[in-house]
């Protein structure tokens, strides 16, 4: 059996002389690992179509225990991303965040394309990094289940405060009245909700168009990564590593 999708290569592994194993996040059968025959030679033609953060359409043979890719054709290639390391450590965290949040055998087009719109405006420059990538980290824990509720305060109902506390072991915020840093929780300016809660409630077309100020995208980030972290309970290597290539 085979199917044809398009998918995103979030992962690859070198396979002897001439194959390799990816993991693609596919828009009909999610995050899929497979078998490369032949990836490095020149006659397949499936070696860059199958490298890291490559988009591209793919053929998959469905085997008995694994799959296989039997054809590879380029739609995409994030090549920019490679001129810039710590773009580039980004862009694989983003990778580590998709093997470990999307899902398999089943579709996961919404995925797909929240992963290739945030490399897009990486890749692009379009948007800053400190940016996109509290936008991806929010929107991708709320598709994998764990919606935040930003809506008020979990004491007094109170929708803004000169400064609100979120809380990300539990997604919940509460006002400066009935809230503290205590339990882990980031203090955000009103700015700095008012982008969080986009990060989660904007529509799809809409999730990267706001703008915030440094001071303001310090917190954004900040929370998100540790609501990232909590519900997924996980430490990423690969974010720690991006911290340590940031500019300063």
């Amino acid at each position: 059996m085979k199917f044809r999708t398009e998918g995103l290569i979030i992962k690859e592994q070198n396979i002897g002389e001439q194959d390799k194993l990816i993991h693609a996040l596919t828009k009909s059968h999610g995050v899929v690992k497979a078998f490369v025959r032949g990836a490095k030679s020149l006659k397949t033609g499936k070696g860059a179509a199958t490298s890291l953060l490559s988009y591209a359409m793919l053929t998959f043979h469905t085997g008995r225990e694994s799959y296989s890719v039997s054809d590879a054709r380029s739609l995409h290639i994030f090549s920019k991303l490679r001129q810039d390391v710590a773009k580039m450590c980004l862009a694989q965290y983003f990778c580590e965040l998709a093997l470990t949040a999307c899902p398999r055998e089943k579709p996961a087009d919404v995925f797909l394309s929240l992963f290739l719109n945030a490399l897009y405006l990486l890749d692009s420059g379009k948007r800053p990094p400190s940016l996109v990538k509290p936008c991806l980290e929010m929107r991708l824990t709320a598709l994998s289940g764990y919606l935040p509720d930003l809506v008020m305060c979990r004491g007094c109902g109170v929708y803004a405060a000169p400064v609100m506390y979120f809380y990300p072991r539990t997604g919940e915020i509460a006002c400066d009245r009935c809230g503290s840093l205590s339990g882990g929780a980031v203090a955000l300016s009103e700015a700095a909700l008012t982008a969080l809660r986009h990060t989660v409630y904007a529509e799809e077309n809409k999730l990267f168009s706001f703008a915030l100020s440094d001071e303001g995208l310090e917190q954004l980030n900040r929370a998100s990564e540790a609501y990232v972290q909590h519900r997924f309970e996980k430490e990423f290597k690969t974010l720690q590593f991006y911290h340590t290539m940031k500019e300063p």
